[in-house]
């Protein structure tokens, strides 16, 4: 049976936790689906309807309270004064007289309701009620007998509330005074107030909404815009721009909005100036190796087809010939062959040097220095390494083409007399550095020209490789300068 009953708890546990958290649930859906402007304007409505009707509540507490206070002050004075001044007329049994001074007491006090005499035998010798007659049940003994002697009781007679006050005249020997102090008039004076407290509180209500409605204006109009701006940039309109409103927090907001709008801009002109070049870059690559086949077909075909074409001749001319002719023949074709291998190794050389593959960066630029010192006599090659171990192929080859192209180009347009290159490989790195003492350029019109081939191919190859692409140039020569993370 304690287990069942454990069970059952467990069970009513489970059933309020997953009632409440229902009710969280639904609250929170209820107060996100509303805006900003509307939450605001519920918050400011309510705080100040709840403060204006908890302020009446409490005013209107206060009051009832010094309002009882203040009745039976009253109440137990006015009962005191009609006992002492009723004294004489009853020893003279001048019934007149006091009942002249109950029915000016009752009308000069407007919050008396009726004021009646009752000797010691319990018969009411005057009354303030008219022709209507005196209510008999009046005559009910009272509550109780206060400190002083008053005795006090609250009744309601009817809509009024009493406050019923008697007084002993003369320690009770000639009877007691009753006087009736209604609530009427101060509860009618309190409702009153009550009620242009709550028509301020209403009043004060709506003018907190129209303050809000502006104020929240104020505030959401600059998010609205954020947003309508925000939406036309998610759509690609890049010049749109948010209004800055106010020096505060949304404007600071609107600001950086609009730098970062200003960034994307120039960071998309940048990408297509990129792609642009890019694809010059590229058309222009095709044409350049379109040009070097065209070259390589004419040179095997003016040089080594013409060469095999000889030693063919040659070939057919020693079959016939003989003796000393056919040795001098022979020479001749072994010389033209040797030229023609040359050639065939030149060509692969540029196409591909077999250095680089067997050998490495190093030596196949050493070579490459060598060959250029042979195609330009005029010029000094200096070149010096430092490469301690072979790089990745990807990295060895793009570091020979930069080198390369680099040379080629300080060759043939800047008119050198010396041309220095070092290449050197770091912890992290591989730096190259080609120097001429040229006639040089202007790096920045060749960029912005973008007529330069060989310079847009030894950038590309280096942001390839994730490294940095620099040259100088001036009167003096040329530097060239490329680094590569390994």
């Amino acid at each position: 049976m304690t287990d069942v009953a454990a069970t059952s708890d467990q069970r009513v546990r489970r059933d309020v936790v997953d009632r409440f958290n229902d009710v969280l649930r639904v609250t929170k859906r209820v107060v996100t689906g509303f805006s900003v402007r509307t939450k605001i304007l519920g918050i400011l409505v309510t705080l100040t309807l709840v403060l204006g009707f908890g302020v009446t509540l409490q005013v209107r507490a206060v009051m009832t309270s010094v309002m009882e206070t203040e009745l039976d002050s009253r109440g137990a004075s006015v009962s005191s004064d009609l006992a002492a001044r009723s004294a004489d007329p009853i020893l003279f049994n001048d019934a007149f007289s006091v009942h002249e001074l109950l029915r000016d007491t009752v009308t000069h006090h407007p919050d008396a309701e009726y004021a009646f005499v009752v000797d010691p035998t319990g018969e009411v010798l005057a009354h303030t009620f008219g022709d209507e007659g005196f209510p008999v049940g009046l005559l009910d003994p009272p509550a109780g007998i206060a400190e002083d002697g008053t005795v006090h009781r609250h009744f309601s007679a009817g809509s009024s509330a009493i406050h019923e006050f008697e007084t002993a005249i003369l320690g009770g020997e000639l009877g007691v005074v009753r006087v009736g102090i209604s609530e009427d008039r101060l509860a009618g004076v309190i409702d009153g107030i009550t009620t242009q407290m709550i028509v301020t509180t209403l009043f004060v209500a709506l003018i907190g909404v129209a303050a809000a409605s502006f104020l929240t204006w104020l505030l959401t109009r600059p998010i609205l815009d954020l947003v309508e701006t925000t939406r036309r940039v998610g759509e690609g309109d890049l010049t749109a721009e948010a209004s800055y409103w106010a020096n505060d927090e949304i404007g600071s907001l609107s600001i950086a909005f609009n730098q970062m709008v200003g960034d994307l801009r120039e960071n998309r002109s940048t990408i297509a100036e990129t792609e642009a070049v890019r694809t010059r870059l590229l058309e222009k690559l095709i044409t350049a190796q379109e040009e070097e086949r065209k070259r390589i077909a004419r040179e095997l075909h003016d040089t080594v087809g013409q060469s095999l074409t000889s030693i063919m001749v040659g070939l057919a001319v020693m079959e016939k010939a003989a003796g000393d002719q056919a040795d001098a023949k022979r020479r001749e074709l072994r010389t033209l062959a040797g030229e023609t291998l040359t050639q065939v190794r030149e060509l692969s050389r540029e196409l591909r040097p077999s250095a680089l593959d067997d050998l490495g960066l190093g030596p196949a630029l050493d070579r490459y220095a060598e060959d250029v010192a042979l195609r330009y006599p005029d010029i000094t090659i200096d070149a010096h390494m430092d490469l301690p171990e072979r790089l990745p192929p990807s990295m060895e080859t793009a570091v020979y083409r930069i080198v390369q192209e680099a040379i080629t180009n300080a060759a043939r347009h800047g008119d050198p007399r010396r041309i220095s290159m070092l290449v050197v490989q770091r912890r992290d790195s591989v730096s190259a550095i080609i120097e001429d003492d040229g006639s040089g350029f202007d790096p920045q019109e060749v960029r912005r020209s973008q007529t330069s081939v060989g310079i847009h191919a030894m950038q590309e190859r280096t942001e390839l490789l994730g490294g940095r692409f620099d040259i100088e140039s001036g009167p003096d020569g040329t530097t060239v300068y490329v680094e590569v993370p390994l």
